[in-house]
């Protein structure tokens, strides 16, 4: 018997919610092209796109200033999602979250130390200044990821408890780490700690596009890969064991691939809290618990849900900008509560 064999199925709907999940994200990047200062129409947006209107003003509008934009916001939401359904696979809980277990400010913290004390490498220029900071993110995020498996697990089994008091002490000491940095570092440096913190889109270029959009292929292509052995590991690890899945070199593979994915997503847009939760939760009521559908669902899903907040964003409070940061933890903390209460009222029958 192998892994193969116990891949859960979906019904007709569910095969469709992935066509379904993919036109609504379409829809959803058009009108976020056309919002802004500068307000366009579907019809003018895809006219843009397309090239029906070359050398337009809503031409340079939409491929130059807000593509970019969006599609880092595409980029990122995927990469949080997949790395949120993963995570939860992990770990057998659906409470896991990148951002709420530490995962993303350890990445950030790690981005932060290259600012401040990589200043010299950062100012050399090159290959080294461009690649350090997603190379530090990528660190902060795989280790921070195994110290919270380790941490969390208790007789072979991952605990709510201690994963949760885990990501608490160590979301505690990277912002402590942060705030050190903060202290030392110059006016410019600050405002750049800001940014890893609060969560932004502004610094979109197509470099930082074409980068984490590799990243994070690399991650979903990889993780489909483990849709098999990650649906087994559901039934517990012993079973997932006698069921031939290596789960030693499982768990290391998917500590590695959800790091890659949110380092990358981190590095460039910073700490976008609560995506990897909700994401997961919204896509496995459209397409079951199987992996093979999960993540792609939780892809797109974590992508509209960025690229929306991100509207929001812009134009809640034009011409100003809010972080977008703040937007993600003001729906995401009452939607993790409303799963709390849910899950200590099903604990108690």
């Amino acid at each position: 018997m192998n892994t193969r064999a116990l891949t859960l199925s979906a019904g007709a709907p569910a095969s469709l919610a992935l066509p379904a999940l993919a036109l609504a994200l379409f829809c959803v990047v058009v009108l976020a092209l056309g919002s802004g200062a500068v307000s366009l129409s579907p019809t003018a947006v895809l006219g843009a796109l397309f090239g029906a209107d070359v050398g337009s003003e809503a031409e340079l509008v939409v491929r130059t200033l807000r593509l970019p934009r969006v599609l880092l916001g595409v980029i990122a939401g995927a990469g949080l999602g997949i790395a949120g359904a993963a995570m939860q696979g992990l770990m057998r809980n659906p409470l896991a979250d990148p951002g709420l277990v530490g995962v993303s400010s350890g990445a950030a913290l790690a981005a932060a130390c290259v600012v401040v004390l990589g200043e010299r490498a950062m100012s050399a220029g090159g290959w080294l200044a461009s690649s350090a900071l997603p190379l530090a993110a990528f660190a902060g995020a795989a280790l921070t990821t195994a110290v919270v498996y380790a941490a969390s697990r208790r007789n072979g089994r991952s605990s709510v408890t201690l994963m949760l008091l885990s990501g608490i002490a160590i979301n505690a000491l990277a912002m402590s780490g942060i705030g050190l940095l903060m202290f030392m570092g110059s006016d410019a440096q600050v405002r750049q700690f800001t940014f890893w913190t609060l969560g932004s889109l502004a610094g979109a270029t197509w470099p930082s596009v074409v980068a984490a959009s590799l990243a994070v292929a690399l991650a979903l292509g990889a993780l489909l890969r483990q849709a098999g052995p990650l649906d087994a590991l559901s039934l517990g690890e012993s079973q997932a064991a006698h069921l031939g899945v290596a789960t030693a070199r499982l768990n290391r593979s998917c500590v590695l691939l959800i790091a890659l994915a949110v380092g990358a997503t981190t590095a460039l847009t910073g700490t976008l809290g609560f995506i990897g939760l909700i994401a997961p939760h919204l896509a496995r009521r459209l397409v079951g618990p199987a992996h093979a559908r999960l993540l792609p669902a939780s892809a797109l899903t974590g992508a509209a849900l960025v690229v929306l907040a991100d509207s929001a964003a812009r134009t809640w409070v034009a011409p100003a900008e809010l972080p977008i940061g703040v937007l993600t933890a003001l729906f995401g903390a009452p939607f993790f509560i409303a799963l709390l209460r849910r899950r200590a009222a099903h604990e108690s029958t």
